[in-house]
């Protein structure tokens, strides 16, 4: 069978489609991401990872690997962290990274990570910035949040009710003005000190079974409404539980990595899709 490598993996069920493409030849278009990300007439996933040399794609970065992502929609984001420690784990089991300790480029900046015996990863995914307030809106409710940059925009909203209760099947409505590129919205319970509840809509997506950006952008709102700026959480979302932890400057995401399949993708679908 001739075609195009891909593998399918997830991390805490927020799944995607990984392409190894050392050299940057592969052409991904926007509309080939959304066709392979759709559930009925592509493999379906919440993202693309592609593989490929910082060098080769000419991006700025002092890694050898660069995690090129995109979206369901086709669009280029910035950030993944539940991607990234998918991706991670692929370069060590595919022997293109040696040691359990390397960094990995992306659109937000480099990023150091930490590959587990047990295939968990840890990665460093720097600061979570408080930029502001905001409102969302689910339905005919508005919901309070503070905006965290985590390398890509965030609204996180706290609820005394169950998050289990929100209505996500229409997309919240935001201020776009002050959104102007689009944000990952999430809502979260806090169960205790050091515990959350959490669901996510992310843009270009729809609601996922989990965000590792909007995992750390969660932890780093419930602390500053806290009045404090370090911390650790576990987090937990529907496709499982990752732990974060928030210092001044910095905070990290540990969380599983898991491959479910591989193969090739057929040439005259790829064509016929772009």
């Amino acid at each position: 069978m001739g075609g195009i490598e891909f593998l399918k993996g997830h991390g805490t069920q927020n799944d995607f489609v990984l392409l190894p493409d050392a050299s940057a030849r592969l052409e991904l278009t926007p509309a080939r991401v959304a066709a392979l990300c759709d559930r009925q007439r592509g493999l379906g996933a919440d993202g693309v990872l592609r593989v490929v040399r910082s060098a080769a794609l000419g991006a700025d970065s002092a890694a050898e690997w660069f995690m090129d992502y995109r979206n369901a929609d086709g669009s280029i984001a910035e950030m993944c962290g539940n991607g990234v420690r998918v991706f991670a784990r692929y370069l060590v089991d595919a022997g293109l990274a040696t040691g359990p300790d390397f960094v990995v480029g992306t659109r937000a900046g480099d990023r150091p990570v930490r590959v587990h015996p047990d295939r968990s990863v840890t990665v460093h995914m720097g600061p979570a910035r408080i930029t502001g307030t905001s409102v969302a809106v689910v339905g005919d409710r508005e919901l309070s949040g503070v905006a965290v940059d985590v390398g890509n925009p965030h609204l996180v909203s706290a609820l005394d009710d169950d998050v289990a209760s929100l209505d996500l099947r229409d997309a919240p409505r935001y201020d776009r003005d002050f959104f102007p590129e689009g944000v990952n919205l999430e809502f979260v319970n806090v169960l205790d000190t050091e515990a959350l509840r959490m669901r996510v809509y992310e843009r270009g997506v729809g609601e996922t079974r989990a965000c590792g950006t909007g995992t750390v952008a969660a932890v780093a709102a419930t602390l500053h409404l806290a009045g404090t700026d370090t911390g650790k959480s576990t987090v937990d979302i529907p496709g499982g539980r990752v732990t974060v932890t928030v210092e001044r400057g910095a905070s990290t995401l540990t969380g599983p990595a898991v491959f479910v399949a591989r193969g090739e993708l057929d040439d005259t679908w790829w064509n016929s899709v772009a």
